[in-house]
């Protein structure tokens, strides 16, 4: 890698691993911090992704077997991905990752070289969305009413004294086009239980049973609500979870006052995790503030100092509730950030969670490994460390973070059940938002998020999936170290591999 002022460059690299990150520039620039990446578009038409496909593959083989293993399986995924799925297709949130200028916001180069990135990307639109609309030809009515919201949102970035018309014109006409499908577009949004069987499987190097999985998933249903039943009563003897669940969730902080709490978060969790020697030291600043306008379909998510970029501060993204809303739909909305879960949600997003494991990437040994990602690992990991802390004692005092922490694991669990049943047609985004009132414990335009999410993320089960493998794979090695296993050498084995396919992380223990 070469170094451009505050900026590190892509070459030279496997140009297989190029072809790779090509199919997925906005990730590239994003979250790897490849900034070759950054003012361009990727070329999402139909005969672009044909290109890009045509790209992988070519190129020799890694030294190392499980990078190669790692490699490989990140050439089959954009092949499933966009050859398979053509999920370019149907999918609108590719094309508005393609669009998005948020990540050019974040301090990871001087100012004036970011604003010259962003000009020059927003200049790309009118090409990029001729793209989009010429590919979107099959988004179901469900998707296109999930990302409107989103697609609308990437109109914060314009110059607000119009000085970039066509790109203004360009987003109108993708806005019109998601509208036009949300309108007239299939009301099924179901991919059909092959598909998301290979999108699971496939896409991680392993195979999946669905009907496993979703035994899987009802079992751990089961020892969340016992676990959030026992802490609840420690609580509050006598009285019934939900009734519990529901008083806490009203205790929260204000709008304004989320992210004070969530930095005051940062501190606790962070220092404890050191003290318990769970991951080795983390350098590293991490901010908090409101969630761009085209990334507010999520709650909370975390935009890391990415693995090629010079040292600079990761923010922590928390998603206020829209001011336009009624009174009842902003509580409700608030109820997510309590401070009975707001402790997991920053465990999960900054440490031991997302912030760290970018910290960790940034060591990782080779372009494979620093830059090669996969989400079921991702996310699963985070999802482990909201766990793990409360196993090692974290306000072991406090019953609130157990119950934080079994909340929290209810909607993870919840989004794999409503993702094998949306799309294998047992179930209707209603029944997902009624499963998420009911087993999740959210309620209004929170639980109609969740439940949304499913259409356009049929994977996003990949949490407690993820977490359960990783579970698993601790047991494995505790058996196979015995006496000389602890917390941080497993840790550090799992993040020396950066962010590998579920299906590769038993490499540790060879």
């Amino acid at each position: 890698m070469r170094q451009q002022g505050a900026v590190i460059s892509v070459s030279p690299v496997n140009p297989r691993i190029h072809a790779v990150h090509d199919m997925d520039g906005a990730g590239a620039r994003e979250y790897a911090g490849l900034h070759d990446y950054d003012g361009k578009i990727q070329d999402l038409s139909p005969a672009g992704v044909s290109a890009g496909l045509a790209r992988l593959g070519k190129g020799p083989t890694e030294a190392d077997s499980h990078d190669e293993a790692h490699l490989a399986a990140a050439e089959a995924k954009m092949r499933l991905l966009y050859g398979t799925a053509e999920i370019h297709r149907w999918n609108p949130g590719v094309h508005i990752a393609n669009l998005d200028l948020a990540s050019y916001d974040r301090e990871y180069a001087p100012a004036e070289e970011r604003a010259a990135a962003k000009h020059a990307h927003l200049a790309h639109w009118p090409e990029a969305v001729d793209a989009a609309v010429s590919a979107l030809d099959r988004v179901s009515a469900p998707v296109a009413r999930s990302l409107l919201p989103s697609v609308a949102g990437l109109g914060a970035s314009l110059p607000a004294d119009g000085s970039a018309p066509e790109s203004a014109d360009a987003l109108a006409r993708l806005v019109a086009h998601l509208e036009r499908a949300a309108e007239e577009g299939s009301p099924d949004a179901a991919l059909g239980s092959p598909l998301l069987t290979q999108l699971l499987g496939e896409t991680e190097s392993t195979s999946v049973d669905l009907s496993r999985l979703g035994a899987a998933a009802e079992g751990e249903s089961e020892r969340l609500v016992a676990m959030l039943t026992e802490a609840c009563g420690r609580l509050e003897p006598g009285a019934k979870a939900a009734d519990v669940v529901k008083r806490l969730s009203a205790d929260h902080p204000d709008a304004d006052g989320v992210a004070e709490e969530a930095e005051r978060l940062i501190v606790e969790a962070s220092e404890f995790a050191v003290e318990r020697r769970l991951l080795p030291a983390l350098e590293g600043e991490c901010r908090v503030g409101p969630a761009p306008e085209s990334r507010r379909w999520a709650m909370a998510m975390m935009s890391w100092s990415a693995p090629y970029e010079a040292e600079a501060p990761s923010w922590y993204y928390v998603t206020p509730p829209d001011p336009s809303w009624p009174a009842a739909d902003q509580e409700s909305w608030l109820e997510v950030f309590s401070y009975t879960t707001l402790p997991a949600i920053t465990v999960h997003e900054v440490t031991p969670g997302h912030f760290a494991h970018g910290r960790m990437l940034r060591r990782a040994q080779g372009d494979v490994r620093r830059g090669l990602f996969f989400d079921a690992f991702i996310e699963g990991w985070a999802h482990y460390a909201e766990e793990l802390m409360m196993e090692e004692g974290f306000r072991a005092e406090d019953p609130r973070y157990t119950i934080g922490v079994c909340v929290e694991a209810l909607v993870r669990v919840t989004r794999l059940k409503a993702s094998i049943g949306i799309h294998s047609g047992a179930m209707t985004v209603e029944d997902a938002t009624h499963a998420f009132e009911q087993s999740a414990f959210l309620s209004g335009p929170a639980a109609r998020s969740e439940a949304n999410r499913a259409t356009h993320d049929p994977t996003y089960g990949r949490y407690t999936w993820g977490k359960l493998e990783i579970l698993r794979l601790r047991d494995e090695a505790i058996a196979a170290w015995g006496e000389r296993y602890s917390h941080l050498r497993f840790h550090q084995a799992l993040m020396d591999l950066g962010a590998p396919p579920l299906g590769l992380i038993g490499d540790i223990l060879s």
